[in-house]
């Protein structure tokens, strides 16, 4: 099963510079110990220096990760502690693929959040406790992806 690691990277900083990106390795590593099949991809991993990409490459960059969010994976997970752009993105590209869409977020009430997600926490605490007690495994095991969310 193929997850992706979406989340907040240059959020609305003016310089050219990255969020903390821990989270990155403990939804990872949280991932891998909750799935035995679990293919976790991670879009910082292989790009840490993105920020100072030429314009070719981040464009290169930004489809494929966003095409790969429609066509490649099982599952997104989204780490949005405050709006990102990008990340909204690669949720809605998830989304109307019908692909998984998991995301931990304090923003519940945020549209994309809302209405793109499948399940929302409001913490990386929170989904951990989620995938400890299989309610993240009930969902990827429940999900029908014959089934179009734009047609709700």
């Amino acid at each position: 099963m193929k997850f992706f690691i979406a989340g907040i990277m240059q959020g609305s900083l003016v310089d050219l510079k990255l969020h903390t990106q821990n989270y990155r390795a403990l939804l990872t590593e949280w991932i891998q110990n909750s799935f035995d099949d679990a293919d976790v991809y991670d879009p910082l991993a292989g790009h840490n220096d993105s920020v100072d990409y030429d314009e070719t490459t981040g464009k290169r960059t930004f489809y494929n990760h966003n095409r790969m969010c429609g066509h490649e994976i099982d599952v997104l997970i989204a780490y949005a502690p405050e709006a990102s752009m990008g990340t909204a993105i690669e949720m809605w590209e998830a989304y109307r693929n019908r692909k998984i869409v998991i995301t931990i977020s304090p923003m519940a009430h945020n549209w994309v959040i809302k209405f793109c997600s499948h399940m929302v926490f409001d913490s990386l605490e929170d989904f951990q406790a989620a995938l400890q007690n299989r309610s993240i495994e009930q969902l990827i095991e429940l999900h029908n992806p014959q089934v179009n969310p734009l047609d709700i």
